[in-house]
This record gives structure tokens, C-alpha cells and sequence, in this order.
């Protein structure tokens, strides 16, 4: 605490006081020097006199504030009882609070008690938003942790498997993605596949793609999706999800677009569940949907699911997007939609490869370079011709 007047007995005074209230004044004759004591001792009580030579209290208090950027600096100004026009300026200087002359024990043990109770809220205010950003920080560390463990449970994103080549990518919209995808080898000649979306966003919906994901195993899909004859039936799989999901007391639900590729008769098994139509691309870059459609899973309890089957002959490639990819609005409001999608795939499907790193680069375009509301995954399965 800071004593500045250049009276010595009122200093004197004034000191006296504050030894009583129990605090440690340091004195000053004059603004200036009050200044170099704020700096070198970092008080946060300032009691000044409003006339003092060099550098009166107003100017005192304009120039801290000017310059104040750590802690909140309390400023009591003493002035005569007809300096009212003086005391209006001091306030839009930044005054906290006036005590009149002759300065009384009682004005001025109440005015620094009062002061002394709003330091130790902004203390106490200080720490609660310490320790919140310290929560904060810490929920965002296990966050990125969590999202860099639901990468790894994501295959690679080029494998070949057969005579498919897999193709994949996945942008979540924020930390975490409700997004979930996988590729893998059945039986010789018979791959499968899937992608899924689960409703809404953030934890909740991550949490459940990674269920998803630790289910949704080769094995599970050997034993799910194909019949005891060993033909493809994923809507079987499908069904089966639905009914080991679906909660009446929950409003869960997730898409799914599931496959099964007969490579020897050229042939895709799948059941579409609410999820986007797939687009089938052919060696001359023409492109039509595939899949009518469907329920999404856990959304009924005995929803109808269907395997539909298409050819997918060599030199065919089939890429599957979520609705991130659709729903992507320009700045003008204009989502990105199947037309989109279409477009960029006839232009880019000379080179399959590449085609999830550049229609996450189109969609970064077409959003004038804003986050994408909704988690993006895309899966490319690329036929080879037999070697």
C-alpha cells in the first residue's frame, strides 16, 4: 500500500491509521515518486492527495492507467470538500473512490476495508479461473489423446487387399469424430467394408463410434454377413446391430453403408442404412449412385433392412462419403450435395489414390476455408484388374 501526499504530517497520519488496520504503507512526497513505488513494490492500494507538485493525483492516476496491465490497482483519492469540479474529472481519470480533508479514522478504515474485500474476490476469482483453465487445458490434453486413439483404430489409409486397393480418409469437425470405418479380407476372393455415422457430434457420438469399431471385426462380419452357405447377406449384420443398439429409453442411432465384394463374380453385396448412396465410377470417369436409401440403425426396433446387389467389375471404383461432404455449405449458404460430389469425382477419377486428400482440399474451397460443421469421412475402393 502507497501513502502519496506531499504533507509529512498527513502522510504521517494517514500511515499511522493503516499500522493500526494491520497493512505495511509506503510513503511518497509526490506523484512521481508514488509512480516509481508502484512499479518497484507492485502495490495494488494507492492513497493519494489530489494536489501534490510534478505529477498531481489525476495525472497519477491517468498515466497508471495507462499503463496498467497486471493486476488491478485501487486508487482512493483525498480532496477538499469543494473541489467537485475536480473530483468529476478525477473519476473519468479512473478514481476509484474519494475521501474528504480533514481525513477522519472512520472514512478511511471503511474505504480500505472495502477495497481490501474486493482484492480478496479478485483473488479468489483469480484462482477459480486459474483452476478452470487448468480443467480446461487438461480436458483438451485427454481429448486430443482420446482422438489420437480413435485414428489408430482406423486402418491404414492405403491398403490393398485382393485385388482392391482402399483408399480413406477422416477430418473431424472438431476433436473427435462420430465417424467409423474399416476394410479387411473375409475369404479368398470376398472383402468387406463399412462406414458409419453416428448422430450428433463430440464425445457422445465418438464414444459410440469406437463401440462400433471395436465390434466390428472381420470375424464379426464372417459370422454376420455371411449366410451358413458363405454367401454375402450384410443386411443380416446390419439387422443384427440394429437389434443390439436399439434402446427405447435412447434416441440413438447411427448410418451405416455395409458391403461385401464377391471378386469373383464382380459382384458388391450391400445394405445401405440411412447413410449417403454410394457413387460408382467407371474407367471413363462416368458416375452414377448406388443405394436406394434405407432406415438408419437403432432408430426402430424391427427396421427393415435389405442386401441389394450391383456389379462392380475391374477398373470400377466405388466411394463412399458422409453427409459432412454433402451438407458442406458455401459462404453462400449452397451445400456442397450429391452434385458436388459427382462433379469432383469425374474430374478426379483418373487417379483414385488421391481422391480423399484432394475433396477434403474442394470442400476446404467451397467453405472459404471454414471448419466443416459435420466430422468428414471417405473411403475409396478401387477394383485392379487380376495380375
Amino acid at each position: 500500500m502507497i501513502v502519496a501526499d506531499d504533507d509529512r504530517l498527513q502522510r504521517a497520519y494517514t500511515s499511522a491509521i493503516l499500522r493500526k488496520l494491520g497493512y505495511d504503507p509506503y510513503e511518497a512526497d509526490n506523484g512521481i515518486s508514488a509512480l516509481n513505488l508502484l512499479h518497484e513494490l507492485g502495490a495494488q492500494i494507492l492513497i493519494c492527495d489530489l494536489d501534490m507538485p510534478g505529477l498531481d493525483g489525476i495525472e497519477l492516476t491517468r498515466q497508471i492507467r495507462a499503463e496498467q496491465s497486471g493486476a488491478y490497482i485501487h486508487i482512493l483519492m483525498v480532496t477538499g470538500r469543494d473541489q467537485r469540479q475536480q473530483r468529476e474529472r478525477a473519476l473519468d481519470a479512473g478514481i476509484d473512490d474519494f475521501m474528504a480533508k480533514p481525513l477522519d479514522t472512520a472514512s478511511l478504515t471503511a474505504r480500505v476495508r472495502s477495497v481490501d474485500r474486493l482484492m480478496r474476490h479478485e483473488q479468489l476469482l483469480a484462482e477459480r479461473e486459474a483452476n478452470l483453465l487448468a480443467a480446461k487445458e487438461q480436458i483438451e490434453t485427454d481429448l486430443r489423446d482420446a482422438a489420437e486413439a480413435q485414428r489408430r483404430m482406423l486402418p491404414a489409409p492405403h491398403a490393398q487387399i485382393g485385388q482392391c486397393r482402399f483408399h480413406s480418409a477422416l477430418m473431424a469437425s472438431n476433436i473427435l469424430a462420430g465417424d467409423m470405418f474399416a476394410y479387411f479380407e473375409l475369404a479368398p476372393g470376398v472383402l468387406g467394408f463399412y462406414a458409419i455415422d453416428v448422430a450428433g457430434h463430440g464425445i457422445h457420438a465418438s464414444l459410440m463410434s469406437v463401440a462400433l469399431g471395436h465390434m466390428l471385426t472381420a470375424e464379426l462380419f464372417r459370422q454376420r454377413a455371411l449366410n451358413a452357405q458363405g454367401k454375402p447377406d450384410p443386411a443380416a449384420l446390419v439387422r443384427f446391430l440394429n437389434a443390439r443398439f436399439f434402446r427405447d429409453d435412447s434416441s440413438d442411432y447411427f448410418t451405416m453403408f455395409c458391403g461385401v465384394l464377391d471378386q469373383h463374380s464382380n459382384t458388391l453385396h450391400y445394405c445401405q442404412a440411412g447413410y449417403p448412396s454410394g457413387f460408382m465410377v467407371g474407367p471413363k470417369g462416368d458416375c452414377h449412385p448406388v443405394g436406394p436409401g434405407g432406415f438408419p440403425v437403432a432408430l426402430l426396433p424391427r427396421a427393415d433392412f435389405e442386401t441389394e446387389q450391383v456389379p462392380f467389375p475391374p477398373d470400377h471404383v466405388l466411394v463412399l462419403v458422409s453427409d459432412g461432404a454433402l451438407e458442406a455449405e458455401s459462404p453462400a449458404g449452397q451445400p456442397f450435395d450429391d452434385e458436388g460430389v459427382n462433379r469432383f469425382l469425374t474430374e478426379n477419377s483418373h487417379d483414385p489414390a488421391t481422391i480423399p486428400d484432394k475433396m477434403i482440399d474442394a470442400l476446404s474451397r467451397w467453405r472459404g476455408g471454414v471448419q466443416l460443421e459435420d466430422d468428414l469421412s471417405i473411403v475409396v475402393c478401387e477394383r485392379m484388374q487380376a495380375g
